[in-house]
């Protein structure tokens, strides 16, 4: 098989790993022959219609699976096409793709061939040679290998910029159900490693020859594929942050490509729900929420309001605050009030008062925080909103009901959603 042919094959079997983060890395010494080169911000990336960074070059070192998940297309049972890389064959793609301005860097992963360790040897082996060989400098995103042996994961942290283990499925129960020769403790077994040697590597104030994974490290959860709530899910992600300081927890839809009665009976991906989680990741990360506070354990997200409008919908009692006193804590909770908003509020106080036409020009979603914010005292326009209502206010004007009542899928880039800044953003 030609590596064109192979390349099909396995860029095609890539594309269901969205935990694909490029940015945060720092620079790599330089050679005089070396090639590449990467930001301390991050290389240059782009998003698909549904949001999945799309920016490296992403392909599986194989797709020559032993393990049977049965959510997966690569699973050993499944009577697909099957294709390996060489090492050199994925340095030479890698290296062509690079110099033609195709790619801003590699992210690298396998499907399990002959067992763990044989697996993470050959993708060690391959990141290396970039480095040392091609003298490749660019940005390399390198899967961690459950269940393989600690050291060579340390070894291929020497090499890679950002390294990530999927979790896959949120709780053991569903593990075990739907990937049975896989275990938790498999899983995390990577993530724990490459937290340890990052702590160490911090402590360590002597000069180094390689850094170590220096845009931290990333896990994937797919939602959907199994019964577990939104509320189990953000718990997860919150410990995993608490924990392991990831940089990014992904979230993936579950995607029907497999025939199993195990697995559920659905007609379209729900990226709705995606985007809601995603959502509630970035109030956990960044807007001083707790999972807790967010949504209960056993309950999933209203698809129909995002979560930061419907916590402040669930306790109107701390609600309205007034702009000009609340604090940036206060302020980051109120829908519409975004963390750059926020922060221009409290400079801004600082001079006068704000009057609900400033709070316009700083950039607050007026259409949103209306309902939450008082400005001197007094409601928007003068207009008083009876609790009972608000969530219908909200909803009126809000674009996804209008979407849902017609049954079409939302889409990330609609320019007419409200939702469209937080879809990039994060800002909410």
């Amino acid at each position: 098989m030609d590596k064109l042919h192979k390349l099909s094959v396995l860029a095609e079997s890539a594309k269901y790993d969205v935990s694909c983060s490029s940015s945060g890395s720092v620079s790599r010494s330089k050679t005089k022959n070396s090639t590449g080169d990467i930001h301390i911000s991050g290389i240059c990336h782009t998003f698909t219609a549904d949001g999945r960074c799309v920016s490296l070059f992403k392909v599986l070192m194989s797709n020559d699976c032993i393990y049977d998940c049965k959510y997966c297309i690569n699973k050993c049972t499944n009577d697909i096409e099957r294709a390996t890389f060489t090492p050199e064959e994925i340095c030479d793609i890698t290296m062509n793709f690079y110099k033609r301005n195709y790619i801003e860097g590699l992210f690298l992963s396998s499907a399990i061939v002959k067992n763990p360790d044989y697996t993470m040897e050959r993708l060690l082996y391959t990141v290396k040679l970039l480095r040392e060989k091609y003298e490749f400098r660019g940005y390399i995103h390198l899967k961690a290998i459950p269940g393989s042996d600690s050291a060579l994961v340390m070894a291929a942290g020497e090499y890679a910029d950002r390294m990530s283990s999927n979790i896959e499925l949120p709780s053991k129960e569903s593990l075990k159900l739907l990937a049975p020769q896989k275990t938790y403790s498999a899983i995390l077994s990577p993530l724990q490693a490459v937290n340890q040697k990052l702590i160490e590597s911090k402590q360590d104030k002597a000069p180094k020859k390689r850094l170590f994974v220096p845009a931290g490290q990333s896990t994937q959860m797919i939602v959907g594929a199994s019964p577990d709530s939104d509320g189990h899910i953000i718990r997860l992600s919150q410990e995993l942050y608490k924990t392991l300081k990831l940089k990014r927890v992904y979230y993936s839809s579950y995607i029907p490509v497999n025939n199993d009665s195990l697995l559920p009976v659905v007609a379209e991906p729900s990226f709705l729900r995606e985007h809601r989680i995603y959502q509630a990741d970035w109030l956990l990360r960044f807007y001083s929420f707790t999972a807790e506070e967010i949504l209960d354990y056993g309950q999933n997200f209203n698809l129909s309001i995002d979560p930061k409008a419907n916590y402040a919908i669930n306790h109107l009692e701390m609600f309205p605050v007034e702009v000009n006193r609340a604090s940036y804590k206060m302020l980051l909770r109120v829908p519409g009030v975004g963390i750059k908003s926020a922060k221009r509020i409290i400079n801004a106080r600082k001079w006068s008062n704000l009057s609900f036409e400033d709070l316009t020009k700083i950039g607050v979603v007026l259409k949103r925080a209306k309902y939450f914010l008082l400005c001197n005292g007094r409601h928007y326009m003068g207009m008083s909103f009876n609790p009972d209502n608000i969530r219908d206010f909200m909803l009126m004007d809000d674009s996804v009901k209008r979407k849902m009542s017609t049954g079409i899928q939302l889409s990330m880039f609609d320019i007419n959603r409200n939702d469209y800044s937080s879809s990039v953003t994060g800002e909410y």
